[in-house]
């Protein structure tokens, strides 16, 4: 199996990068050590403006004008989906639980949100109240994921303490997964602007451009 080809290695505005989300013009990471939400100028590699999250953001995506932030609250780090309004901040009302309380990353494909589960090798496409539409099965425990033409895009690893992850993708229509290519190291999250990939090395505290 081919090993993805790196285009660009830089480093994180914060610690331990987490959650990334592509809005159509800027890349939005945020961060586990801060809890914080970065915007950023991919051109420049400038933060343009950054956000107190409600907890520690572990998944992200855009949804036209906002974003939605899936976040670790509380001292049991029970997980919920938040929504961001850029230039206003969080929705202080919005609050909606993850299916089984548990979830780490986002998708969206234009009209229906996705929602991930480690451990549980799956993602779950939900209502706007959280109701399970349909479920995806992933061979390995999901640590990024973005929908790129109606395609599932999922960054995954059998054990999350190796460098053995791997990019693989869900076709909806049938359900079915397929690896497509190695990631040698440990990735966290997926983000798509149109024409590459990108991720974390949490780790390293570096975010990665990418292709196949």
């Amino acid at each position: 199996m081919k090993t993805i080809t790196e285009l660009a290695r830089l480093s994180a505005p914060a610690d331990m990068p987490q959650s990334l989300a592509w809005d159509g013009e800027t890349l939005w990471m945020g961060s586990l050590a801060t809890k914080r939400i970065y915007q950023l100028d991919t051109k420049k590699w400038t933060v343009l403006t950054e956000t107190e999250a409600p907890g520690h953001p572990f998944g992200m995506v855009s949804i036209g004008e906002e974003l939605r932030v899936l976040c670790g609250e509380t001292s049991e780090d029970n997980r919920y989906i938040r929504r961001l309004i850029p230039g206003h901040g969080f929705d202080t009302i919005f609050k909606l639980q993850c299916p089984d309380d548990t979830g780490s990353q986002l998708g969206y494909d234009g009209a229906t949100l996705n929602v991930s589960q480690w451990y549980n090798q799956k993602v779950l496409a939900i209502t706007e109240d959280g109701e399970v539409l349909k479920s995806y099965d992933c061979p390995r425990g999901i640590c990024g994921q973005v929908i790129v033409d109606g395609q599932i895009y999922l960054a995954n690893t059998a054990d999350e303490d190796t460098n053995d992850y791997y990019l693989g993708r869900i076709d909806p229509t049938t359900g079915q997964y397929e690896d497509l290519a190695k990631i040698p190291f440990p990735a966290r999250a997926l983000a798509h602007d149109g024409t590459h990939f990108w991720t974390n090395h949490r780790a390293a505290g570096e975010t990665i451009r990418f292709s196949l």
